[in-house]
């Protein structure tokens, strides 16, 4: 009897001891042979397919289990028919992930029609791009060097593609925060061919990125064949070396009601192409997921394949960060309406 306690008592001591605890209850990792389907709100072979690219075996190898991540296309709507699949269709079982377009956080936000969604339902993993920066620029020949003799001529044609294009929009953000007279937008190019018409005279003025200026010409500091007028920077704290010399355009914002807008504008380029979560998604699930995000974009070894893939250096949005921005955007009647009215086709309003 006596033998019997003491071999009993020492499994259970055994069975107690935090090492084989550990053993017993270990758990297969959640996505141990399991796959992820990533759903891109795209059809295959542009921009956003090819950064997913690159982070796609990063996150295969961060996830606890190394799941298998396969694509599949849903494209339709700037992203909305994914988005609205995810939100409404998808199992919240974090097997589905979502890889979007920016403009399905523009078009929740402006209250555009067919959406199924609500921005703030989805779980936020995060974004390769979020750094976007836009010059202003005139023809060096017009003489109008200093935002003086720019706001004193009426009139000024500015390039751009389309209603829509960021050329477009930036463009007409760039000409009411500038204290424009009557600027007139001439459309209809493709992005490269306004730099043609530029040099040509047949427009005075456009907005481009900055990476794409230098990119485009790396000597048109050298050259000196446009006046830089001002640049905004996404995000603004970001430097930006070959423009940090140009006046930011936040410099010439007047109200709150501006600086409203300029903040509303800034949001909807910053979240880049977001990797986001269906509604629902166990809290565990998700965090696992940004994790793995985090440690992907932290990697040096994405970073080089980022740049192989795009030619572009990345500029990671972080999961939180990113539900920040987007939990913070003005989203009152004037901000939006605002927007909408810069970003449309009617006269801009008095600045």
């Amino acid at each position: 009897m006596k033998t019997a306690m003491l071999v009993a008592i020492s499994i259970l001591a055994a069975l107690l001891h935090p090492g084989f605890r550990g053993h017993a209850y270990a758990q297969t990792p959640y996505y141990q042979g399991k796959t992820i389907r990533l759903l891109q709100g795209r059809s295959p072979g542009g921009s956003g397919d090819i950064r997913s690219r690159a982070v796609a075996p990063f996150l295969t190898k961060y996830i606890p289990g190394n799941p298998k991540i396969v694509n599949e296309y849903m494209d339709g709507a700037g992203g909305r028919k994914a988005a609205n699949f995810l939100f409404t269709t998808a199992r919240p079982d974090g097997l589905t992930i979502g890889h979007v377009s920016s403009g399905i956080f523009t078009s929740a936000v402006l209250g555009e029609s067919g959406i199924d969604y609500e921005i703030d339902k989805f779980h936020w993993l995060g974004s390769t791009d979020s750094a976007f920066h836009y010059a202003f620029f005139t023809r060096k020949e017009l003489g109008l060097s200093n935002i003086e003799k720019l706001q004193a001529h009426s009139g000024l044609r500015i390039g751009a593609t389309n209603m829509g294009h960021t050329t477009y929009t930036y463009g007409r953000t760039f000409a009411w925060l500038l204290g424009l007279k009557d600027p007139k937008f001439v459309l209809g190019y493709a992005s490269v061919e306004v730099d043609v018409a530029l040099a040509q005279g047949e427009v005075d003025a456009r907005s481009n990125s900055t990476a794409e200026v230098v990119r485009r010409d790396p000597d048109v500091f050298k050259k000196g064949n446009v006046d830089f007028i001002a640049v905004l920077k996404i995000p603004r704290e970001d430097k930006e070396p070959n423009f940090d010399h140009v006046r930011e355009l936040d410099t010439f914002v007047k109200s709150e009601r501006e600086r409203r807008f300029l903040e509303l504008t800034r949001a909807t380029r910053s979240v880049g192409t977001p990797y986001l979560l269906p509604p629902g998604t166990p809290r565990e699930l998700v965090q696992i997921l940004r994790d793995a995000m985090k440690k992907t974009f932290q990697d040096p070894e994405f970073h080089k394949e980022f740049k192989k893939l795009t030619r572009d250096d990345p500029s990671p949005m972080m999961p939180e960060t990113q539900a920040e921005v987007i939990r913070k955007v003005p989203r009152d009647v004037e901000t939006i309406e605002l927007f909408k009215t810069i970003n449309g086709n009617t006269p801009l309003p008095p600045h």
